[in-house]
């Protein structure tokens, strides 16, 4: 559960998945539209995502992270970044956002719903709440567990974790060939965290293949969830 200090985040994937660049880069293009005036990212990590999605039109950029060995390497990473360090209930009530962004955060949070419910607090009007997660609760795995993933998303369970008053503007899959991926290590290699050539095989090789095929099926398929969100008032 990533919510404070007290919860040190379990996962050791996100040293391999920072070498994912090819993987950030697809989803950067994809969300770089909604990316702009001063941005909020919860659950920041180490920074490694936030090099490649913070966009120069961005006003500020302010990570969110509640892990004191990731929030001190993020500081060292991006030292023009401001960061918190805690939970959102950590944040100035008075302090507004025209962006929220949870890149692979929300899947680790029991309360999805009241976690939402709470940050967007902090969005301005006509603001955009961004969320990807991982996607199909039939693809969790040892891999989710190990983790500590509580859960998987499809549209329905994630358009319940946003307030109905939010108005969705996209929700959709990427990564196709990533769902293949993920199918096999469920029902075959049962791995609670793959390999470092894995992982570059996957980046390298077939995220290219899931850019040229994702358009193709209509974004339907996807081992990954986008979805966004406009505030109204």
């Amino acid at each position: 559960m990533l919510l404070t200090d007290k919860f040190k985040y379990k996962g050791n994937e996100l040293y391999l998945f920072a070498n994912a660049i090819k993987w950030k880069k697809y989803f950067r293009n994809l969300l770089t539209p909604y990316l702009k005036g001063d941005v909020l990212e919860v659950g920041a990590g180490s920074g490694a995502t936030t090099q490649v999605l913070r966009d120069p039109d961005t006003n500020t950029w302010t990570c969110l992270e509640p892990d004191n060995g990731l929030a001190s390497q993020l500081v060292t990473a991006l030292p023009d970044v401001e960061l918190f360090k805690g939970t959102v209930e950590d944040l100035p009530c008075k302090r507004a956002f025209d962006v929220i962004v949870y890149i692979d955060v929300l899947e680790h949070i029991e309360n999805d719903a009241k976690e939402i419910e709470a940050v967007v607090k902090h969005l301005r009007p006509k603001g955009f709440l961004v969320i990807l997660s991982p996607a199909h609760q039939w693809l969790f795995s040892a891999f989710d567990q190990s983790i500590g993933h509580i859960k998987r998303y499809n549209k329905k369970t994630l358009r319940k974790a946003v307030p109905s008053t939010f108005t969705c503007q996209k929700i959709f899959y990427i990564d196709s060939f990533g769902l293949v991926t993920s199918l096999a290590n469920k029902l075959l290699l049962r791995q609670s965290l793959p390999t470092y050539k894995q992982i570059t095989f996957w980046d390298r090789y077939l995220i290219p293949l899931s850019r040229i095929i994702d358009p193709l099926l209509g974004f339907r398929l996807g081992k990954s969830i986008v979805g966004i969100w406009n505030k109204s008032c």
